[in-house]
């Protein structure tokens, strides 16, 4: 199969059986892949060792005497179970050896014909990096900025022509913005942005400003240097607004979610606590009270609108400067997403 193949299948919204070892799996995968090994680590470990020391005829023999009998049967029931439950489903291991050939042959014996993804993992990997090396060249691109809570996520969640980048990243991009659960692996993240690419479906590519790196994610560099260069819009808010949105989305929507008050105060205070250099040492003891009243009374606007306006104010403001000669239109939410229909036709 061609790496143009390779990108349809993955444009293809397809359900993998990820055979590698859970290890392996958690380094990074695909969109859609379900992580069901045919080698646990441990297992994995034992067949290398018999590789290393009597080649692979030995090694081969010792991965089926370890997955054999019961153990076979139960591994193979639950590929079985996604194949009943999906109707498009291919199967990989790390470069589409001997771990998938067997899977895919046990199936084969239960009647179930799966895909096997030639090349494996690795070759998903290359085409996601290929494809994201190239995506610059395939759409027109423009950037959506606006300061911090004027509500930029809310239109790159709504429009059909964007890519939400923060939520791929599983984080909202600053020193306040890490999400529960974690971020997802770098392979990760490049895959789900290389997949949500090739299923991006309008000529127009509407991405929100970001710096290069998103929490601890870096965007690929093709895409940080093209962003760089393409038009802007800009979407202007009130600080009142601004103050409002960050409260729903930094507190109230947190807490309605689950989050308790006392996390949330630990949290926000230990990213206060990392930006004191920038904020000063008096600021810092003033944004500091001021969180501690908040979630004590449920009075959050004052150090918002201090955080708002004593720190990241001034960074955009030195920000849109840089940017200012590419910036094609601006306005509220309501004009913009006037303008962008207009552009997308």
């Amino acid at each position: 199969m061609s790496s143009l193949d390779l990108a349809q299948l993955l444009a293809d919204e397809p359900v993998f059986i990820d055979v590698r070892a859970p290890a392996e799996f958690l380094e990074g995968a695909v969109p859609g892949a379900v992580n069901l090994p045919i080698l646990t680590d441990t297992e994995r470990h034992q067949v290398g060792l018999t590789y290393k020391t009597a080649g692979q005829s030995a090694a081969i023999a010792k991965g089926q005497a370890l997955v054999s009998g019961a153990r076979k049967r139960e591994r193979v029931k639950a590929w079985l179970r996604v194949t009943q439950q999906h109707p498009n489903v291919w199967l990989y291991c790390w470069r589409g050896g001997m771990r998938s050939e067997f899977a895919v042959r046990w199936l084969a014996e239960c009647g179930a014909d799966v895909g096997r993804v030639p090349g494996g993992f690795k070759a998903l990997r290359q085409c996601c990096l290929t494809e994201l090396e190239a995506a610059p060249g395939r759409k027109s691109w423009m950037i959506l900025a606006g300061r911090t809570g004027s509500g930029k996520t809310q239109i790159i969640r709504q429009r059909r022509e964007s890519i939400d980048l923060e939520g791929l990243a599983n984080h909202r991009g600053s020193a306040f913005g890490s999400q529960p659960g974690g971020q997802p692996t770098p392979v990760s993240f490049e895959n789900e942005l290389a997949v949500a690419f090739l299923r991006h479906s309008t000529p127009l590519l509407l991405l929100e400003d970001e710096s290069r790196t998103i929490g601890r994610l870096a965007l690929p560099e093709a895409w940080y240097q093209h962003m760089q260069r393409v038009p802007v819009i800009i979407v202007d808010a009130e600080l009142e607004e601004r103050v409002r949105n960050i409260r729903r989305e930094y507190v109230t929507e947190p807490l309605a979610a689950g989050r308790s008050c006392e996390e949330l105060h630990t949290h926000y205070q230990s990213a206060i606590d990392r930006i004191r250099r920038r904020l000063g040492g008096l600021r810092h003891q003033q944004v500091t009270d001021a969180v501690s009243e908040g979630f004590a009374n449920d009075n959050h606007e004052p150090w918002i609108e201090r955080l708002l306006t004593w720190y990241y104010d001034p960074m955009y403001d030195y920000q849109l400067a840089r940017k200012q000669e590419r910036v094609v239109a601006r306005g509220d939410a309501a004009a913009l997403n006037a303008y962008l229909d207009g552009a997308s036709g």
